[in-house]
Formats: C-alpha cells, structure tokens, sequence
C-alpha cells in the first residue's frame, strides 16, 4: 500500500507539466499597474472609485496581479478643493445648531450615544473612540508571536465598527483620507519622504523589480512624468507590453509605450471597451513576428563549410585513386592497350 502513491506519479507528471505552462503564459500576459500619486492624484472622482475604474482597465488587458501607488507624505496631508469648499457650509450649519438645538439627534456609530448638536458628537468622537483606537494599535504593535494574533483577532471586531464610523464621521466628502480609500480598493500605498523625485526614483525601482522576477508581461504607469521613459523602453527591450494612463493627449510616454489611455476614458469605462481591440493588435502583430523570415548568416556559414569539406573529401578520394591506379601499373613497362597475347604471337 505505500508503494500505491508512487505508481500515481508517472501519470500526474503530464498534469502538473502542463499546469506549469499555463502558469508560464498566464504570468506572461499578467498586469501590474504601477500609480505616481505625486504626478497623478485622482481628482474628478472618489479616490476608491478612481482605482476600481483603474483596475477593471488593466483587467481588459489581461489577468490582474497587483497595483501599488507611491507618493510622499504631502499627498496624503493635502485636503482637495472640494473638501475645503464643503466645509465653510457645514461649520456654518454646527454654528446654527449651538446656538437653537434641532430635534434631530446625531447617533453615535460605535457607542450608541445620541447628541442633539453635530458638533458635540464629532467632539465625543475624537475624545473618546479616537484615544481608544490609538491604544489598540500601540497594544498590537507591542505584541508578538501569538500574542499578538491573539490580540488582533479579539480587537479587530471593534477596529472595524471604529474605521466604519470614522469613514462615515470624519470623512463626509470624497477626496479626504487618500490613502485609506486607495488600500480598501486593493492598492499598495507607499509613502516616501518628502524629497524631490523620491517617489518616482522609488517607483522606478519596483517596476524594475517586477521585470527581473518575470511574474510580469503587462506595465501600466499611471502617470505623465517623462522621468519614467527609460523604464518603459527597458520594458519593451524585455519584451514586456506597456500602457501609458495620462491627462495628455500626445506626450513622450505615449509615443514610446504600446499603448496609450487618456484618464478620462479610465474614468468613463471607455477604456475598458477599447483595450480588447489593442489586445487583438499585439496577438497579430506577435504572431506576424514568428511567421516572418529572418536572414541568419550563421547557417549559411556552416553550410559553405560543409561544402568546402565535401570538396576536400573529393579530392581526397582522387588523389587515392591515382595512387591506386600508379600502384596497378608500376610493374608494366609496355602501354596498357597492349595485350599479352599479342605479344607471344610475335615471338
């Protein structure tokens, strides 16, 4: 019975071959969608619906693998124009409030608490559940090995009820708290310090990481920065496909990539309709390049080298045949149209 396993191997190894080849092609045609928060903030659009839209995109292209978005820490402080505008009106609304109390009564999403005035409920807030989500995370920072497993299971019921309420609290307006709407659509955020070119040299970095792996065979870069044209023709060199997301029209990055999209068109859905077409493009035009002859100078070289050697064996078999010939006709003195005959009828 322990032998059983073993008689099994021989037929799974066609299986399992032909399972890693389909891993082969489906890495060879995976997305990665590398973000320049920096050069290429959402703006328009929610920053969670901005990376959904972003996402179905790079999925048309092919299988999705990961997306990842650098930028430094002024990105993430900086509140947008929409925000600030919505502000004045709602302070306003608090001032009106404290002086006449409404009947209405603000409910409190993690305790339960009511208040009759908005603003005393954005204090309680801060004062208490903020103070108490602060002490989780530094009891979870402090903990390890089981512990600390242990400790984020008990308390992650409670992290949750708090982010709900705080997304729903603190953050009424689309724009605000970049980098916590960009993780809970599925994005890596990395934050950089605040220095110039940081980011993009950082960003550069993975995108050369992800070619060297080969995990990769499809580059989107989100972003209008020419700093980045190395990387993509580096990219092409490779083989890898590459896709260009920009406000511009015509730039320098969408001349060199295989394919280009306005941000718009992201946002829209129209993107996603057109890249099957540019899909179809590259499968043509890499079938094209197989069929089509190449001129390999190397073959031809060894081809006259064959033919030189049968020209040296010829030779050689010439020069062996005189020898055998003069060896046949050293002990003859008369011609060799002269029969023996003829000369005993002469005697």
């Amino acid at each position: 019975m322990a032998s059983f396993p073993y008689r099994l191997l021989p037929l799974r190894l066609p299986f399992l071959r032909r399972q890693q080849a389909f891993a082969t092609a489906a890495a060879s045609r995976a997305v990665a969608v590398f973000w320049d928060l920096d050069n290429k903030p959402p703006k328009s659009i929610p920053p969670y619906d901005a990376a959904v839209r972003l996402h179905l995109a790079a999925a048309s292209f092919g299988p999705f693998r990961f997306s990842v978005a650098y930028a430094n820490h002024h990105a993430f402080r900086h509140v947008p124009a929409p925000v600030r505008s919505a502000r004045a009106p709602r302070r306003a609304g608090d001032r009106r409030e404290a002086a006449s109390p409404s009947p209405v009564r603000y409910l409190c999403r993690v305790c339960g608490r009511r208040f009759y005035v908005h603003a005393n409920l954005i204090n309680h807030f801060h004062q208490i559940h903020e103070s108490e989500q602060e002490k989780r995370l530094r009891r979870i920072e402090f903990a390890k090995g089981g512990r600390r497993v242990r400790l984020v299971g008990a308390l992650s019921l409670k992290m949750q009820k708090y982010e709900k309420a705080a997304r729903e609290l603190l953050n009424p307006e689309a724009g605000y708290c970049l980098a916590d709407e960009l993780r809970r659509a599925g994005v890596v955020v990395r934050t950089v310090e605040d220095i110039p070119v940081t980011a993009d040299r950082a960003l550069k970095d993975h995108m050369m990481e992800a070619m060297d792996r080969g995990k990769v065979g499809c580059l989107m870069l989100v972003s209008d920065d020419a700093g980045f044209l190395g990387v993509i023709r580096e990219a092409r060199t490779r083989g890898l496909k590459t896709v260009v997301v920009g406000h511009e029209a015509d730039g320098v990055l969408r001349r060199c990539a295989d394919a280009s999209l306005l941000w718009k068109d992201v946002v829209s859905g129209k993107a996603k309709k057109a890249a099957p077409t540019t899909v179809g493009k590259w499968v043509d035009k890499d079938l094209l390049k197989k069929l089509e002859w190449r001129y390999e100078p190397e073959e031809e070289v060894v081809e006259e080298d064959e033919e030189s050697n049968l020209l040296d064996d010829d030779s050689d078999a010439g020069d062996e045949e005189e020898d055998c010939l003069a060896a046949m006709g050293k002990g003859q003195k008369k011609p060799w149209w002269k029969l023996d005959s003829d000369s005993s009828d002469r005697r």
